[in-house]
């Protein structure tokens, strides 16, 4: 089945999709491809909510808990990314992303008063 996926390293975001089956070096294989990055120059971590864990490249992406039920294309599970730097790897780092201000009242529907128009406009 497939499992979609958000890579994220800085300001950056790949979407990408993969079978259950797809071993993380795979993964690594498609940023390569994007991003021009050989795998052995790249880390990922699977993010939980208090802690980020380095992923084994012979491991598959469901040993890590990414399922077609839980990465969804509506809903993609994250992945951290980080780069080598010299000889050490950069810290894993992701800029969170901005949320859109509330939607003006003029711009919220009033569901009442427009199925009311929409009645008296029928007679």
């Amino acid at each position: 089945m497939d499992v979609f996926l958000m890579i994220r390293r800085h300001k950056t975001t790949i979407f990408a999709d993969a079978k259950e089956t797809t071993t993380v070096l795979e993964v690594k294989k498609m940023v390569e491809g994007i991003l021009k990055k050989a795998p052995e120059d790249q880390q990922l971590f699977k993010l939980t909510k208090d802690q980020s864990i380095l992923m084994d490249d012979s491991k598959q992406l469901s040993e890590y808990g990414y399922t077609h039920s839980t990465a969804r294309a509506q809903q993609p599970e994250t992945i951290g990314l980080a780069f080598r730097e010299g000889e050490d790897f950069e810290p894993l780092e992701i800029t969170a992303v901005s949320t859109p201000p509330d939607l003006p009242d003029v711009m919220k529907g009033d569901s009442t008063n427009s199925q009311s128009n929409m009645d008296s406009s029928d007679k």
